[in-house]
């Protein structure tokens, strides 16, 4: 449902992303993890057809990304980190402006802002504007409008920054469920999040992956810290080497 085939993005000298190749099938929830600044957004918007790759090709329900991108989009929803909201519309406005956008008839637009609502409970906050609801329901809203088309293939980026734990916790169970019927991307450094949803995990770190597979088979002592530290530390750290001097202010 989401394949990687050697994608690579280079700005001038700077290596984002190097050789990222994966394929991951239908019903799967894969946790794409790694340190700030790794290449995890990078590597997303490349196979959300956002950004195009240096190099290498991206497929989301076996269409090319670059080459078929109207039939992908179908199939993908994509919910970004700073998502796509009008803060002066409300949330039932917004949802009607991306169903016609996707010429989704009125009929099915009802039915699906119906159903997202109720997925994402936003029943109360509906006909509230956007720009005065907390944290918490702007990434509800966020995610309806990812699923307003019901799209097979859902990739999201730090979908729990900056909400409170209740807000982290009621996330998790949507995620969960969705995971039931659809294949699930989400980037994360957060290693709970992916202890507590994650069926496979691919660790990216400076722009290359260095871990993919099961959840289980990289933790040690039911824990993802010890691992996640191996594989992301800098070079003169895992050698032993002093850290470089630092001067005044540093």
């Amino acid at each position: 449902m989401i394949e990687a085939h050697g994608l690579c993005k280079y700005y001038g000298p700077f290596v984002a992303v190097d050789e990222a190749t994966f394929s991951i099938p239908e019903g799967q929830i894969v946790a794409f993890l790694g340190p700030n600044g790794a290449g995890k957004t990078t590597l997303m918007r490349m196979l959300t057809g956002f950004l195009a790759p240096s190099s290498g090709r991206a497929a989301i329900a076996g269409f090319d990304v670059r080459d078929q991108r109207i039939e992908a989009s179908k199939r993908l929803g994509y919910l970004p980190e700073s998502g796509p909201l009008y803060p002066d519309m409300t949330p039932l406005e917004l949802l009607r402006f991306f169903g016609e956008a996707r010429e989704l008839p009125p009929r099915a637009l009802k039915q699906r802002i119906d159903a997202v609502g109720e997925i994402c409970a936003l029943e109360l906050v509906l006909e509230k504007p956007i720009g005065k609801l907390s944290r918490g329901y702007k990434q509800r809203v966020g995610l309806a409008q990812a699923l307003l088309h019901d799209p097979d293939v859902l990739i999201m980026d730090e979908p729990t920054a900056g909400l409170d734990p209740n807000q982290i916790k009621q996330f998790r169970e949507n995620i969960q469920r969705l995971g039931r019927t659809k294949t699930l991307l989400i980037s994360t450094h957060i290693l709970q999040e992916v202890e507590a949803v994650a069926d496979r995990v691919l660790l990216i770190n400076n722009g290359r992956l260095v871990y993919d597979g099961a959840l289980g088979d990289l933790e040690e002592n039911g824990s993802l810290e010890e691992p996640f530290y191996r594989l992301t530390r800098e070079p003169s750290a895992a050698s032993g080497a002093p850290p470089p001097p630092t001067g005044p202010g540093d």
